[in-house]
Order: structure tokens, then C-alpha cells, then sequence
């Protein structure tokens, strides 16, 4: 029987895992688990429990978002045998559905008692890892909104972030190479992804996988502000890759520069700048994914 570390961000989402904690706890009890509870101070603290957890042989599990189980991903990729556990408590919580997770943190309980621990891939941006997606260019700017947006918006603060960015965009002129083929262009944004999902259920890669050791790379060229904007819709249901001035390559390395700064986005928190070089990191960490 495992033990397990909940690691709780205080701040996600404005309180939420707070919120939501009295009632993961009486699940836990329920289900006979054995567990302590550590609240986080930042992303670097929690990287910290996460490995001390580790080395006491237990089984880290975030109540948090995105944000912090990404970092906490990087935190034990090292570390052999660790297995990193899940429970949503962002707002966006793009991870928990990429791997079927119940976006309900009580429910998801109890795939930590009877789940599967598998190896996933990772992302790596100059040195930083992610779990989900890497993106800039339109991107960075509406990450930066939504970031400092009202908790109280919940997922709806990357549609608003998106449509305050789309206000002041003007295309940039991208140059990306995916295994050393170059491509330049001129639009909106790229993305390179480990998983399928961002922005709170955003499908933005749908091809993407966690296991097949490399990154779908999204290109979104020039159109106009309207256009973008009856576009953005599909993007939930993935169906915006067949419109024409989107295209998807795959590569295991993936670098990028542009003509004007950008600050790289990725499981919502900034991760670098350009130029950039981002990678897969093939079965990198174990993840309790639902059996």
C-alpha cells in the first residue's frame, strides 16, 4: 500500500484545493489510504516536498493546478521509482483530462488507490519541463492576461485572456525548426506539445500523445483578427487543424525564434523566452493514470 504526500497550493484558482481539501480528506480516510498533508508557499517549495516525499518512499500527489504539477514533474523525473499523483484543483486542469482523470478531485481519489502507475513522456524548454503544452507568439499575451485575470472567471479567463490579447495583435515572423527542417512564416503563434490539451480544454494538439517520445508541433499563420476569432471555437473540439492557415509537423526537438520578443507559456506558468529550444523527454516520469 502506497503512502502518499498531498501537496496543496494554497493560491490555485483562487483558494480552490483549500476548498476542496475537508472533503478529499474524508475520500482518502474512506478508502483506507495513508497520507499527509503539506501546503505549498511556491512552485520551488513544492518541488522541494515533492522530492523529500519521494525519498521517503512515498508517492507525491498534487491538489493544485497545472502549474504545479509541472514543476513537481521536473522535480522527480531524476528521481528513480517516483510516481507522481494527480488531483485537479486549477482551473484549467489540462493535464488531469489529457490522462482520463475525473475532473472532479474527490472522485479522482480513488485512482489513487487502485490506478496504474506508467511511464509518460515529458517536455523540456531550455532546460525547464512540462507536462502539457509550450506556446508563444498570440499565446504569451493571452497567457499573460489570464493570468492576472479574476479567480472568479475560473476556465473562462483564457477565453478572456484571448479575446483582450486578440485586441492589440499584430503578426509576428516566426522561424521553427523541427529536427533540423527550418520552417519561417508569418501569424499568430506556435506551440509544441507534449499533450493534447491547454487553456482549459482547449484541444489545441489532437494528435498528441504522452507516450510516443516527441512534441506536435502547431503553427497558426496569418489571417485577420476576425478570422481568429470564428476560428478559435473549434479549437475545443480540435477541428481547427483542418482549417488551412493551421499546420501540424512532430519532431523530437523543436527550436524557435521570432522578430520581436515573446515569453514561452507552458502548464500556464512562464518558462523562457526566445530563442527557445524545446524537447521530448521520452517515459521520463511514472503517473498514477486511471486503470
Amino acid at each position: 500500500m502506497r503512502a502518499f504526500a498531498l501537496l496543496v497550493n494554497p493560491h490555485a484558482a483562487g483558494g480552490r484545493p483549500l476548498r476542496l481539501l475537508p472533503r478529499v480528506e474524508a475520500r482518502l480516510r474512506d478508502l483506507g489510504l495513508e497520507y499527509s498533508v503539506q501546503r505549498t508557499q511556491s512552485l520551488l517549495h513544492g518541488c522541494e516536498l515533492a522530492r523529500e516525499a519521494a525519498g521517503r518512499g512515498e508517492t507525491p500527489v498534487t491538489l493544485s493546478g497545472d502549474g504545479l504539477i509541472g514543476a513537481v514533474a521536473g522535480a522527480l523525473r531524476d528521481i528513480p521509482d517516483a510516481t507522481l499523483g494527480v488531483l485537479p484543483g486549477g482551473r484549467g486542469n489540462d493535464f488531469a483530462r489529457t490522462i482520463g482523470l475525473p475532473l472532479d478531485a474527490v472522485a479522482a481519489c480513488d485512482v489513487l488507490a487502485g490506478g496504474r502507475a506508467s511511464p509518460v513522456d515529458l517536455g523540456e524548454a531550455d532546460g525547464r519541463t512540462f507536462l502539457g503544452i509550450a506556446s508563444l507568439g498570440f499565446d504569451s499575451d493571452a497567457n499573460r492576461i489570464a493570468n492576472a485575470a479574476p479567480p472568479q472567471l475560473g476556465r473562462l479567463v483564457y477565453v478572456y485572456g484571448a479575446f483582450r490579447a486578440l485586441m492589440a495583435w499584430t503578426p509576428a515572423r516566426f522561424t521553427v525548426s523541427v529536427d533540423g527542417d527550418e520552417t519561417s512564416f508569418s501569424g499568430w503563434s506556435v506551440a509544441a506539445a507534449n499533450a493534447g490539451f491547454y487553456g482549459g480544454g482547449m484541444r489545441l494538439a489532437p494528435h498528441a500523445r504522452l507516450d510516443d517520445g516527441a512534441l506536435d508541433v502547431i503553427l497558426i499563420g496569418e489571417s485577420s483578427r476576425l478570422y481568429y476569432a470564428r476560428t478559435l471555437p473549434k479549437v475545443f473540439r480540435g477541428a481547427h487543424v483542418r482549417v488551412p492557415v493551421v499546420s501540424e509537423l512532430r519532431g523530437a526537438e523543436v527550436r524557435v525564434s521570432a522578430d520581436r520578443p515573446f515569453t514561452v507559456y507552458a502548464d500556464g506558468d512562464p518558462v523562457g523566452n526566445l530563442p527557445i529550444t524545446m524537447r521530448a523527454v521520452p517515459g521520463a516520469l511514472r503517473v498514477l493514470l486511471p486503470a
